[in-house]
C-alpha cells in the first residue's frame, strides 16, 4: 500500500517540477520578449527625437547660411562664412542619425568589438557576485545583525 502511495507521490512530484521548469522558462521567455520590445521603443524614440532635432537645426543650418553668405558678400570679408563648416559637420552627423546609416555601422562596429574584442567589456574586478553584494549591503546597513 506504501509503496502505490509513494510511486504517485514520486509521479506527482515529478509532473510539478516539468511544470516549474516550463513555466520558468515560459517567464524568461516573456522577459526577453519585453526587454527587446523596450529596447526597439526607446531606439525608435531616438531615432525620431533625432529628426525632430534634424528639422529645427536645418532650418537654423539654412537659415544661417544664407545670412553667414550675404554678410560676407556685402562686407566682401569671406571669414563670415567660416561658422558654416562646423555647422555643416553636426549638421551632416543629425542627418545620418536620423535618416543615413550610422546606426547599421554602430551595430556593425559593435558586433565586431563583442567577436574581437571581448576584453574590452570585462568588469573592473570581475563579474559582480551574490558575495560581493552581501558584503557592501552588510557594510551599509544600519539594521544588520550577525547571527
Amino acid at each position: 500500500m506504501g509503496f502505490v502511495f509513494s510511486k504517485s507521490m514520486n509521479d506527482n512530484l515529478k509532473a510539478q517540477q516539468e511544470f516549474m521548469l516550463m513555466n520558468s522558462r515560459l517567464q524568461l521567455e516573456r522577459q526577453l520578449l519585453m526587454q527587446n520590445q523596450m529596447r526597439e521603443r526607446q531606439t525608435a524614440m531616438q531615432i525620431a527625437w533625432t529628426r525632430e532635432f534634424l528639422k529645427y537645426f536645418g532650418t537654423f543650418f539654412g537659415l544661417t547660411t544664407v545670412g553667414l553668405t550675404a554678410g560676407a558678400i556685402k562686407k566682401k570679408n569671406p571669414g563670415f562664412i567660416l561658422p558654416i563648416v562646423p555647422l555643416s559637420f553636426i549638421f551632416a552627423y543629425q542627418y545620418d542619425m536620423g535618416y543615413g546609416t550610422m546606426l547599421q555601422r554602430i551595430k556593425g562596429e559593435a558586433e565586431n568589438i563583442l567577436d574581437t574584442q571581448s576584453t574590452l567589456l570585462e568588469m573592473p574586478k570581475g563579474p559582480l557576485t551574490y558575495e560581493d553584494l552581501e558584503k557592501i549591503r552588510r557594510s551599509q546597513s544600519k539594521f544588520f545583525i550577525e547571527k
